[in-house]
């Protein structure tokens, strides 16, 4: 599917959440829910009360650290992605 990501948003691949220590395997429900992930895709950007657009702080490939329980989960291709505002961004890792 081709996606096209509008607005103030930003598709992220989301980092595999870490296997436990000691060999002991948590079922996927148990897991803690991961805050990191890859940029993907960005789009243009908003507007200000003037109309002018802002684009976004992030580009393709950057390093994220975002909200927890923010953005909305899709599959695309067997992958899973979340796609979330630049609000619900917190940092770029540098």
């Amino acid at each position: 599917m081709a996606l096209r990501i509008l607005g103030d948003r930003v598709m992220i691949k989301v980092d595999e959440a870490p296997e436990a220590e000691g060999g002991i395997l948590l079922p996927e429900t148990a897991q803690e829910q991961p805050q990191r992930g890859t940029v993907v895709a960005v789009g243009e950007g908003k507007r200000n009360d003037d109309g002018e657009l802002i684009a976004p702080e992030l580009q393709v490939d950057d390093v994220v650290i975002f909200a927890k329980y923010g953005g909305n989960e899709i599959t695309d291709d067997g992958e899973d992605y979340k796609i979330l505002e630049t609000s619900q961004i917190y940092a770029k890792v540098i």
